[in-house]
C-alpha cells in the first residue's frame, strides 16, 4: 500500500521535510504530477537540500525515487539539480528513474511561458517561467513529446523526434511570432542528452506495480497544492496540473485502492506565491512578522511570499477533496511571537455565510472573512519534542483546527531540521 503527501493549502506548506522523515521507512518514492516549479527544503545533519523536480526521497540512500509519468521534465534542469545534491553527498546511483512516459519541457517551452505572460501584462499569473504550463498545453493538444520519443532506439526513432521538435518549435512561432532559438543547435544538444539521460529511463507503470504488488512501502510526494489545481484551485492562478489525490492515480497510473494513507500537509498559517487572491492575506506587520521569521522566499524562484493567517475554509475544502486521513501542521514555531491569532473560519458575501471555498474568484476578492480569535503563548516551542510537553495555548490552537477540519493531527513541524517534528 501506499502513503500520499499532498499540500492542503497554496504550497510551499514544507512537504518535503515530511516525505523525508517518512522516508526513513519506505522502499519507494515517487513524484506523480508538476515539473521543477516545485521546491521542497530539506535539512539533514545540517545540510540543505532543495529539490525542485527529483523526489526528497533521494536523502534516504536506500529508498528508490521515481519521477513518474505525470511529470513534465526539463532535462537540462534534472541533470543540473542531480549534480547539485549529489556535490553534497548523496548518491543516486541506481536508484533514481524517470517514467519513460513523462513529456519534455524544452527550452522553447520555456520562452513560451515568459511570451505569455508578457501578453497578458497586468492579468499575468505570476509563474515561475520554468515552461511547465506550455508542456503541459501540447500535452493536451497532442502536439507535445514524451521522454519515449528522445531515448528510443528503434530504427527512425530519431527522425520521429527530430520532426516532432521542428513541429513544436513552428507552431510557438505561429502563435507568438519570430523569436531567437537556435533549433539546430538544440537538436545536436538533444542527441547529447539522449544518451546521457537514457539510463534513467523506466516503464513507471510496471516499477510501480511491482512495489506494490510485492508488499514494498511506496511513499508519493505531490507537488504544489490544492488551492493551485487545475480544476478546484483558484483558476486561472493555478499551476497545470492536477495537484489533488486524483493527480495521484493519474500521474503514477495507480488504482484508488492501493493508497492507505493521505496526509495533508497545512502550514499554521497561510502564504501564496504569486497573483490571485488570497482573503487572509495581511499586508501589514503581522504578514511582513510572518515573512520574517517564516523565512518566506520561494525555493525555485526566491520570490517573497505573501503571508496571512491560517485559512480554515480553504484547509477544510482541500480536507474534503483530497480525503485526507492526518494532517501535517508545520512551521508552527513561526507563531511564537505573537500575543494573538487569528483563523479564518468562513467567509460572507453580500450578507450571506459560503458554505464552499467559491469558484469565481469576482466573489473570492470581495468576500469578508470571519476570524476567531486564539491566544499565542508567547514562547519558543523549538526544543519541544513530544506533544504534552507543548503550551497549553499551543494545544489549543490545534485543538481548534482538528475540530474545525474534521482530520486528526498526526505531525507537528517545529522548526526547519529535520528532528524539529513531533509525531503526535
Amino acid at each position: 500500500m501506499s502513503t500520499v503527501v499532498i499540500g492542503a493549502q497554496w504550497g510551499d506548506e514544507g512537504k518535503g521535510k515530511l516525505v523525508d522523515i517518512l522516508c526513513d521507512k519506505i522502499d519507494v518514492c515517487a513524484r506523480c504530477q508538476g515539473g521543477n516549479n516545485a521546491g521542497h527544503t530539506i535539512v539533514v545533519n545540517g545540510i540543505k537540500y532543495d529539490f525542485h523536480m527529483l523526489p526528497s526521497g533521494l536523502v534516504n540512500p536506500d529508498c528508490v525515487n521515481l519521477v513518474g509519468s505525470g511529470v513534465v521534465v526539463h532535462i537540462p534542469s534534472f541533470f543540473s539539480e542531480l549534480a547539485a545534491i549529489e556535490d553534497k553527498g548523496l548518491d543516486a546511483t541506481g536508484r533514481l528513474f524517470v517514467s519513460s512516459r513523462c513529456h519534455i519541457v524544452f527550452d522553447v517551452h520555456q520562452i513560451a511561458d515568459g511570451l505569455h505572460e508578457a501578453e497578458l501584462s497586468a492579468g499575468a499569473l505570476g509563474t515561475t517561467r520554468r515552461g511547465i504550463g506550455p508542456a503541459y498545453s501540447t500535452k493536451a493538444t497532442r502536439s507535445g513529446i514524451r521522454v519515449h520519443h528522445l531515448v528510443s532506439q528503434e530504427p527512425g526513432a530519431w527522425e520521429e523526434f527530430e520532426s516532432r521538435f521542428r513541429s513544436l518549435v513552428l507552431s510557438f512561432k505561429k502563435r507568438y511570432g519570430e523569436f531567437d532559438y537556435d533549433v539546430e543547435a538544440e537538436l545536436v544538444r538533444y542527441k547529447e542528452l539522449a544518451e546521457k539521460f537514457r539510463p534513467y529511463v523506466t516503464d513507471a507503470i510496471e516499477l510501480m506495480h511491482e512495489a506494490l504488488d510485492s508488499k514494498k512501502r511506496v511513499l508519493v510526494e505531490g507537488a504544489n497544492a490544492l488551492m493551485l489545481d487545475l480544476d478546484f484551485g483558484t483558476y486561472p492562478f493555478v499551476t497545470s496540473s492536477s495537484t489533488s489525490i486524483g493527480g495521484v492515480c493519474t500521474g503514477l497510473g495507480i488504482p484508488p485502492q492501493k493508497i492507505s494513507n493521505i496526509i495533508g500537509v497545512v502550514k499554521a498559517y497561510t502564504t501564496r506565491v504569486g497573483a490571485g487572491p488570497f482573503p487572509t492575506e495581511q499586508l501589514n506587520e503581522i504578514g511582513e512578522e510572518l515573512q520574517t521569521v517564516g523565512a518566506e522566499y520561494g525555493v525555485t524562484t526566491g520570490r517573497k511570499r505573501r503571508c496571512g493567517w491560517l485559512d480554515l475554509v480553504v484547509v477544510k475544502y482541500s480536507a474534503r477533496i483530497n480525503g485526507f486521513t492526518s494532517i501535517n501542521i508545520t512551521k508552527l514555531d513561526v507563531l511564537d511571537g505573537l500575543e494573538d491569532i487569528k483563523v479564518a473560519v468562513a467567509y460572507h458575501h453580500k450578507g450571506k455565510r459560503l458554505t464552499s471555498f467559491p469558484e469565481d474568484l469576482r466573489v473570492v476578492e470581495q468576500v469578508e472573512v470571519e476570524y476567531v480569535t486564539l491566544k499565542g503563548w508567547k514562547s519558543s516551542i523549538a526544543d519541544v519534542k513530544n506533544y504534552n510537553d507543548l503550551p497549553e495555548n499551543c494545544k489549543a490552537y490545534l485543538k481548534y483546527i482538528e475540530d474545525f477540519v474534521g482530520c486528526k493531527i498526526g505531525y507537528i513541524g517545529v522548526g526547519p531540521a529535520r528532528a524539529a517534528m513531533i509525531e503526535c
